[in-house]
Order: C-alpha cells, then sequence, then structure tokens
C-alpha cells in the first residue's frame, strides 16, 4: 500500500465523490472535501469557484488534488440555462484548481481532473481511443473546454484527464433516469437500442482514479469498461436485475424531440470506447461485465 497522503477533492460529496472518498479512507489517506458554503465538519474546506477563489494553502497542503466538480447532467430536461449551468459549473470550478496549482509554493504530484467519453461525440463504427480527437454535438464541447481549463496545471504537476462513461452504481449517476423508467414497468429499446455504450461499475470509477494517484500516465485516461455493450443489453439487463418488464420502444425521433441534445448526447450517442490505456498499466476491473456491475445496483 502507497504512504498516506493528504488529498484534496472537488465534488466529493457528489456520486463518484462520495464512493472515491470512502475507498481513499479505508486506504488510509487523508481526504479533504471542498464546499461551497462554511465548512461543518472538520474534513471539509470552504471555496468559491464562482468567484474564482480558493486559499492556496489548501493546495499547499495536499499531496493530490482530484476535480469532480460539476453540475449533474442526468437532470433532465437540458434547459438553455441548465446547459450553461453544466459547461460553467465544469470549467469555472478547473479553471479555479490549475490556477491555483499555479500559483501553489508546494503544488500537488498529480493533479486529476474530470472529463467525459462524451468529449467523441456520436462516432458509429470507430474504435475511439485517448488519440481520437474530439467530436461534435454539446457533450463533446463541453468535455473539449473542460480538459483545456485543466491543462495549465501541467506546467506545475502531472495532469490526469479522467474520460469517465456511464457510471454504473445505485442511486445516482447517469444511470438515475433508466433506473426510474426501468422501476416504472416502461424499459425498453432507446432508438435502435444498437448504439455502443461505454460503462464503468462505481467502483471500479473510485478504483481507477485510485490506481491513477500512483501511475506515471498523464494526458487523457479513459474510464470505461473492457467490454463495451449495445444500449439495449443495459436496459434490457438493468429491467431483468429489477424484475421489471423490457417491451416499451422509444423512437430516435421521440428522444431527439423530447429530450433535444441530452437525448442525442446521453441515449443515441455511438461510442466505442477503449480502456487499453488504463488495463496496460496494470489496472484490473473488479466489474468487468455490465452483468457484474448491474448486481451493484
Amino acid at each position: 500500500m502507497a504512504e498516506p497522503r493528504t488529498i484534496l477533492i472537488a465534488g466529493g460529496s457528489g456520486f463518484i465523490g462520495t464512493e472515491l472518498a470512502e475507498q481513499l479512507r479505508g486506504d488510509g489517506h487523508t481526504v479533504l472535501i471542498l464546499v461551497r458554503r462554511p465548512a461543518h465538519e472538520p474534513t471539509e474546506r470552504t471555496w468559491d469557484p464562482e468567484a474564482g477563489w480558493i486559499k492556496t494553502s489548501l493546495i499547499d497542503e495536499a499531496d493530490v488534488v482530484i476535480n469532480l466538480s460539476g453540475a449533474s447532467i442526468s437532470r433532465l430536461p437540458w434547459t438553455l440555462s441548465y446547459k450553461r449551468e453544466i459547461l460553467q459549473s465544469r470549467v469555472q470550478a478547473t479553471s479555479t484548481l490549475a490556477d491555483a496549482i499555479l500559483r501553489a509554493e508546494s503544488p500537488p504530484d498529480v493533479f486529476i481532473s474530470g472529463s467525459a467519453v462524451g468529449f467523441y461525440g456520436n462516432r458509429p463504427g470507430e474504435a475511439l481511443t485517448e488519440g481520437s480527437v474530439a467530436g461534435s454535438g454539446f457533450l463533446a464541447k463541453v468535455a473539449d473546454a473542460w480538459e483545456k481549463a485543466a491543462a495549465p496545471a501541467a506546467a506545475r504537476t502531472r495532469v490526469v484527464l479522467v474520460r469517465t462513461g456511464l457510471v454504473v452504481g445505485a442511486g445516482g449517476g447517469a444511470l438515475k433516469p433508466l433506473t426510474l423508467l426501468a422501476k416504472a414497468g416502461l424499459a425498453g429499446p432507446l432508438g435502435s437500442g444498437e448504439q455502443t455504450w461505454p460503462w464503468i461499475s462505481l467502483h471500479d470509477e473510485a478504483a481507477a482514479i485510485r490506481h491513477l494517484i500512483d501511475s506515471k500516465l498523464s494526458g487523457p485516461v479513459n474510464l470505461v469498461g473492457p467490454e463495451p455493450v449495445a444500449a439495449s443489453v443495459v436496459v434490457r439487463e438493468l429491467a431483468d436485475h429489477l424484475n421489471r418488464p423490457y417491451w416499451l420502444p422509444a423512437p430516435a425521433w421521440a428522444l431527439r424531440t423530447a429530450l433535444a441534445d441530452a437525448g442525442k448526447d446521453l441515449l443515441l450517442a455511438d461510442q466505442d470506447v477503449s480502456s487499453q490505456k488504463l488495463t496496460a498499466d496494470g489496472f484490473t476491473f473488479s466489474e468487468p461485465t455490465i452483468e457484474k456491475a448491474l448486481a451493484l445496483v
């Protein structure tokens, strides 16, 4: 086990952040959580990313800075104002941390900053790696801006950009609206259902970030399971796991009409994303199949 470190997390109370903080504390690390209100707990530290403010001393204190901050993309609908929030919340938080790292007397060993497979856009028939160029669409623009906001910190520390797929876990994430549909007995094919969805279990998402703390990797790293599957497989397996029917198709035109960019970027995008960079670095998945991941939901 690596020696105990002080790890500062933005977004540490969110769906992924909560799991990550628990795993890191289990490893014996000191985990500090950034909050946008007055701190109430000994492990909380206050910051204001909208104003671009954080105490530089917090960065000096941290061996590792992890940025998972950003408005949830699973909240629907994506109104124009909420789309601005999705983008601005990510760029503001990331820029605030990157700027603080540039000013720090003692920068962290590594800055791990969030991103998403949305970077690739809709790419049917392509094998997507970290070397693939950015795609088109709203989420692609968000992910690209998000990553560019983290880039300046590379002048002072190792920067890792974690391009995360659909996180499969209980209680939240992009799977939440699908779970609600399935529980209501309304699960079925989304569009053709043949589009490839890159996914990862919540446990493996946090474990992969832990792995990257001690890795020498830098730049973008895809956090996706080793076996991408068709959307229909994910939804059918979810319905089966919940003992609910899989029968009600949602035509692509209806999803685009009802959900606009959310329908196109979240549900209909076809993305065959590779995890080879992560596995070649020695990471082993605990839940390598969608069936094992959904068993934990």
